[in-house]
C-alpha cells in the first residue's frame, strides 16, 4: 500500500510538472496572456505541494532501517525519479522567471516571440490539476508581485533539493534501473522481428507470402540500382 501511494504521488507530480513545462513554453509568445500567467502560478504551486508530500513520504520510508533490501531498492529508485523531477521543475521555474522579466504583460508594445501557438492553455492545466473552470480577473495585473513570488519559490525549491540531499543519502549512480537504456525501442524491434518470424514459419500460404516479399524487395532494389547507374553515366557523359 505504501509503495502504491508513493508511486501515485510521484505520478501526480510528474503530470503537473509536465503541464507546467508546457505552459512555460507559451510565456512570452503569441499565446501569452493574463490567464496564462495565472495558470503558471497555480500549476507551479500545485507542483510544490505535491513535491512536499513526496519528500515527506519518501524521507520517512528511507530513514526506516527495518524495510527489506528489495523494498529499499524500489524506494531508492522512486527517490531518484523524484529528485530528477525536482531538478527539472526548478529549471522550468527559472525559465519562467526569465521570460516573465523579459516579456512583462504591463508592456504590450514589447515584441513577442512568434511561436505559432495561439489560443488558450486552460484546458491543459485543467486536465493536469483536475480544475474544470479556470477563470481570472482580467484587470488584476500580476507581473511584479508574481515575479517576486516566483523568485522566492525558486529559492524554496532549491533549499528543498539541498535538504533532500542532506537528509537522504541515496547515490544516484548506485541505483539500478529496472530497464536498460533503449529497452522500449529494443522490445519493439524484437516484437516486430518475432512477428515476421511467426508469419514465415507458419508454412503453406504464409511461407509463399514471405518468398514473394523477398522477390519483390530484390526486384525493387535491382531496379533502383540500375536507375542510379544510368543516371551516373548520363551525368558523366554530358558534364
Amino acid at each position: 500500500m505504501v509503495k502504491d501511494e508513493c508511486k501515485t504521488l510521484l505520478n501526480a507530480l510528474n503530470k503537473v510538472s509536465a503541464c507546467y513545462r508546457h505552459l512555460v513554453t507559451c510565456a512570452g509568445g503569441t499565446s501569452d496572456s493574463q490567464n496564462l500567467r495565472e495558470e503558471l502560478k497555480k500549476t507551479r504551486r500545485k507542483a510544490q505541494v505535491l513535491a512536499v508530500a513526496n519528500k515527506n513520504k519518501l524521507t520517512t520510508i528511507l530513514k526506516d532501517k527495518s524495510i527489506s533490501k528489495d523494498d529499499r531498492a524500489e524506494f531508492e529508485r522512486l527517490w531518484v525519479l523524484f529528485s530528477t523531477c525536482m531538478e527539472v521543475l526548478e529549471i522550468d521555474m527559472r525559465r519562467a522567471l526569465e521570460l516573465g522579466q523579459e516579456f512583462p504583460l504591463s508592456a504590450p508594445t514589447k515584441r513577442l516571440i512568434q511561436t505559432g501557438v495561439v489560443g488558450g492553455t486552460s484546458a491543459v492545466a485543467a486536465r493536469a490539476m483536475n480544475i474544470q473552470n479556470m477563470k481570472y480577473e482580467e484587470g488584476n495585473n500580476i507581473d511584479t508581485a508574481d515575479l517576486n513570488d516566483l523568485e522566492q519559490e525558486i529559492n524554496e525549491v532549491g533549499e528543498m533539493i539541498y535538504e533532500m540531499d542532506m537528509k537522504v543519502n541515496v547515490l544516484q549512480w548506485t541505483v539500478e534501473a529496472k530497464q536498460g537504456p533503449g529497452s522500449e525501442l529494443k522490445s519493439a524491434v524484437t516484437a516486430g522481428a518475432s512477428s515476421l518470424a511467426v508469419v514465415c514459419a507458419n508454412g503453406g500460404r504464409n511461407e509463399k507470402l514471405c518468398d514473394t516479399n523477398k522477390v519483390f524487395a530484390g526486384t525493387m532494389f535491382s531496379a533502383v540500382l540500375i536507375i542510379a547507374i544510368v543516371l551516373t553515366v548520363f551525368i558523366v557523359k554530358f558534364a
